[in-house]
């Protein structure tokens, strides 16, 4: 490192010092840390995975724990309490570490058992924290995010504070981490963070008045009630030329592995499409490589699977991913057609058609009305936890 300043050798200045070990909050220190765990991890019998570089598995014939790395936040989980135990103990000889004993709340998440052995992902206290920081704690709730249809544009009066929205926005951002619903409107507003308008805060404020009235609300998993293959099936939608500044459409999916969904989001399309095949096709796309990643990491967790199953409302877009012809009008998609119909013809996947009121990613794709986003809602599986039943 340089020489910092007051300790400067005047006669060498041009010298740096060398390190015995890293110093914490310098940019390469979380590097430095995480390769000296993984080394350790590794003299320890654990395996890193192919598919997520924080994920540490260490499995025999009877034992099987997972080991899941987020800075110096560690879950573990396994099959034998005896040998996590171990692990624990081994780490701490080598590492000064705090055991928080079960699981109940990681980076802002807190996580409560329910019965039946489900078990519900709800951020209340980052939530109420939020609303406390913009003085929102006793504003009135609403019943969704954004006004049905509501559309927002570039133009309009300059927010007073941008510093101010872009930390409220980001923090928005974390809550979809459990709050799937809220991910088209937050996706909404980013898009406006180098300058912000009035009526873009006034929707800010309006996730945040909708987030009052559901503070308690969380994502929910329920365990599996058999020991046959998951169905792993992905939903996904694109609405066409939805902004009315660059007329760029809107891709969403969300992918469940039996009945708990696993993974989502709302997205602007890069590029214009030309046609509502094209943008459906292109959220296909996207949709499909998220399951061939979600496919591999579950074989490494010796998850057994079905083969998965992608739905789309868009019949053409269907028929075009069955379909060996390309057409004038769909040619110059052609990495994505290829890509798509060579996982159909090799059956690594299956994609069919659903109708559009069946459609759960059409929550993510645009702002619905209050019957509509409620229903969709509770097919993400976001509950109110009050509605069920706790362990005594």
């Amino acid at each position: 490192m340089s020489q910092p300043p007051g300790f400067t050798d005047s006669a060498n200045k041009n010298l740096v010092c060398k390190l015995h070990k890293s110093l914490y909050g310098l940019k390469q220190a979380p590097r430095a840390w995480f390769d000296k765990l993984t080394s350790v991890l590794l003299k320890l019998g654990f395996n890193k995975s192919k598919c997520d570089p924080s994920l540490f598995i260490f499995s025999t014939s009877t034992v099987t724990i997972f080991m899941l790395v987020y800075v110096d936040d560690i879950i573990l989980t396994g099959n034998s309490p005896s040998m996590l135990q171990k692990f624990v103990t081994q780490l701490n000889d080598i590492f000064s570490l705090k055991d928080l004993g079960a699981l109940d709340y990681f980076l802002g998440i807190e996580v409560k058992s329910l019965s039946q052995g489900k078990l519900l992902l709800s951020q209340a206290k980052y939530i109420t924290d939020l609303l406390t920081k913009v003085k929102m704690e006793d504003s009135k709730s609403i019943s969704t995010p954004m006004i049905g249809g509501q559309q927002l544009a570039k133009e309009g009066t300059p927010f007073d504070d941008p510093t101010l929205y872009r930390s409220v926005v980001g923090a928005l951002q974390y809550a979809t981490i459990t709050r799937p619903e809220i991910a088209f409107s937050v996706n909404k507003v980013s898009q406006f963070m180098c300058s912000p308008m009035e009526e873009h805060w006034k929707v800010v404020k309006r996730i945040l008045r909708y987030l009052k009235g559901t503070v308690g609300h969380g994502l929910v998993f329920s365990p599996a009630k058999h020991i046959d293959p998951f169905n792993l099936t992905a939903f996904t939608d694109a609405d066409w030329a939805s902004d009315p500044n660059d007329r760029r459409s809107t891709s969403a999916a969300c992918i469940y592995l039996g009945p708990n969904l696993v993974s989502w989001w709302s997205k602007k399309q890069l590029l214009v499409a030309r046609s509502s095949t094209e943008a459906e096709y292109r959220a296909l796309a996207q949709a499909i490589t998220e399951v061939l990643w979600i496919q591999s990491l579950l074989k490494e967790l010796k998850v057994p699977l079905n083969t998965p199953t992608v739905l789309c409302d868009n019949q053409s877009t269907v028929a075009l991913s069955h379909n060996l012809v390309l057409h004038s009008r769909s040619k110059h998609m052609e990495l994505d057609i290829f890509f798509v119909r060579e996982k159909v013809l090799n059956k690594s996947l299956n994609v069919s058609h659903i109708p559009a009121q069946h459609q759960f990613a059409d929550v993510l794709t645009k702002a619905l009305s209050p019957k509509r986003f409620l229903l969709l809602r509770s097919n993400l599986n976001v509950v109110d936890p009050s509605t069920l039943f706790h362990p005594p």
